[in-house]
């Protein structure tokens, strides 16, 4: 054997050879050769899934993707990319997505009533336009299937048999078979359903709409019940030469808006509408002519005291309990500090919701215990409620905080306690030109994380108080912050804005980041001082 291949040591046992190829390298390459395998043809299904759909950029992406992750994987060279793929990948689908679909959103009018693009709003205005002729005969229906497409096999009133599909106008079924009452109920070549068939694809045959002859103004054939159809007839159509749509039945125009909805000469607009681009529209809804004297000023001041003192409250008492529990003399320490951190284990969702128990005005404990029978509306009151808001903030967040500065004072050398002893330096002093400034050095980075999770600290807020109390000019209530406010604007609101809520969570992320910048520059600072 070669010396390139192997290689043998004074006790007999072989090498890796210069080459790379030791002992185990064929049993991992083909694994690494079989997750690959296993990967393309997942990354091939969901391309081909894509292009089938009409997704030709987003295809084209996943299609590149693949490529590049194979290459990576079985190339012997990629070694550090092999590690940061799978973070990278992470991050782009997690992070970066959400970011960019966001402000994507936020410079959209999506929304109820403009959820979807212009032909989908064509189409549901057209079906939801469609009446029931008033002299529209009653069809007997039999549902047929033939090669997973529904038919519907119609007997008119003269005792004929007539057939069609989606797509297709009716047309006489010869041959059709009849049962004792006249009515048509098998056609050769398809299959009758029964009823247990026809409840499993009731969605199906509901939308099913039959053309009753090549000219759409004779209507559709429909059935709701899968027994008996009828015809209808849509009052709009679309016109493309005017791109509006037209009631065929008053003549009445409705012009496309230019703002995603068809609107008439009258002002009456027809909905739903679709999904456009409008610029910094929503934006400028958020800071508009009463941004100083509206509701949103209150929420963001509300937002940054209460991120800040729900930071600064936990810091105060975590480090008060620290210093308290660090004295070397105090008995049974060890105790007190596991103790101290019983909240921290606690889930966080849970915390809020006994809190509103605790906190309730007519029978909490709050109110009946300590109080001593007192009758304060907790969250009926808004200085109250952003009073309870902060104290169970600092119920959950000072274990944390106990924690980390108790870590934090423990690392300070005994050197400097002990000189500055010897200087003469009192407790107050020390910890002020000492123990603070060291402790700001180790947990100032830890401080603005705090503060950016504060900020956005959607549960306690949505489970505590749900943002209330509410005020009666809106749906903004006195314990609101941005993050809630995203939540109310989407999801909890007459007309569910999508677009305004993405222009709020863009303006959380760049005052959050501005804030993060900020207050990591100053912590530089801090450790260059000190």
């Amino acid at each position: 054997m070669s010396e390139r291949e192997a290689a043998i040591d004074h006790g007999g046992r072989v090498r890796a050879s210069r080459s790379g190829f030791g002992p185990g390298w064929w049993r991992s390459r083909l694994l690494t050769v079989s997750l690959v395998a296993v990967f393309i043809a997942f990354g091939v299904y969901i391309v081909l899934s894509l292009a089938a759909a009409g997704e030709g950029l987003v295809a084209g992406i996943a299609a590149v993707s693949v490529v590049a992750i194979t290459f990576i994987y079985l190339s012997p060279r990629a070694v550090p990319a092999k590690y940061l793929t799978p973070g990278l990948v992470l991050l782009i689908v997690f992070q970066l997505f959400i970011v960019v679909f966001s402000a994507w959103i936020a410079f959209t009018n999506y929304g109820d009533g403009h959820n979807g693009g212009k032909q989908d709003a064509i189409r549901s205005l057209v079906t939801t336009s469609r009446t029931r002729l008033p002299d529209s005969q009653a069809y007997p229906v039999t549902i047929l299937d033939r090669d997973g497409t529904i038919h519907l096999l119609l007997t008119d009133e003269a005792g004929g048999a007539l057939i069609g599909t989606a797509g297709e106008p009716l047309q006489v079924a010869g041959g059709a078979q009849f049962d004792d009452s006249g009515k048509a109920v098998a056609l050769q070549g398809f299959e009758t359903l029964t009823f247990a068939q026809i409840i499993q694809r009731q969605e199906d045959i509901v939308d099913l709409a039959i053309p009753v002859s090549d000219d759409v103004e004779d209507g559709d054939v429909r059935t709701a019940d899968g027994r008996t159809a009828f015809v209808f007839q849509a009052a709009l159509e679309f016109d493309e030469s005017l791109d509006a749509m037209v009631n065929v039945q008053t003549g009445e125009v409705y012009a496309n808006s230019g703002e995603g909805t068809f609107i008439s000469a009258a002002g009456e607009e027809l909905f739903p509408g679709w999904r456009v681009g409008v610029g910094f529209e929503n934006f400028s809804e958020i800071f508009g002519s009463d941004f100083l004297t509206g509701p949103l000023l209150r929420v963001l001041v509300w937002n940054f005291a209460y991120a800040f003192l729900a930071v600064l409250l936990p810091f105060s008492l975590g480090t008060f309990l620290a210093l308290t529990f660090n004295i070397r003399e105090l008995r049974g320490r060890r105790f007190y500090r596991s103790a101290m951190i019983i909240p921290y284990m606690v889930p966080a969702f849970v915390v809020p919701l006994i809190w509103a128990g605790l906190l309730n005005p007519e029978f909490g404990f709050v109110n009946e215990v300590l109080l001593r029978g007192a009758v304060l509306q907790w969250f009926g009151d808004p200085w109250l409620a952003r009073v309870g808001v902060l104290l169970v903030s600092l119920w959950m967040a000072y274990p944390f905080m106990f924690l980390i500065t108790t870590g934090a004072l423990q690392s300070i050398p005994d050197e400097l306690i002990e000189a500055a002893t010897i200087d003469g330096a009192g407790p107050w002093r020390m910890f002020r030109l000492i123990k603070l400034p060291l402790l700001l050095v180790t947990v100032a980075p830890l401080l603005v994380a705090s503060f950016a999770y504060s900020f956005n600290n959607f549960s306690l807020i949505f489970l505590l108080t749900r943002g209330g109390p509410r005020s009666v000019e809106s749906n903004i209530g006195a314990t609101d912050i941005l993050i809630t406010l995203v939540y109310k604007t989407a999801f909890d609101s007459p007309t569910r804005d999508f677009g305004l809520a993405s222009a709020y969570a863009i303006l959380i992320f760049v005052v959050v980041g501005i804030v993060s910048v900020i207050g990591l520059r100053r912590t530089s600072r801090l450790e260059q001082y000190f």
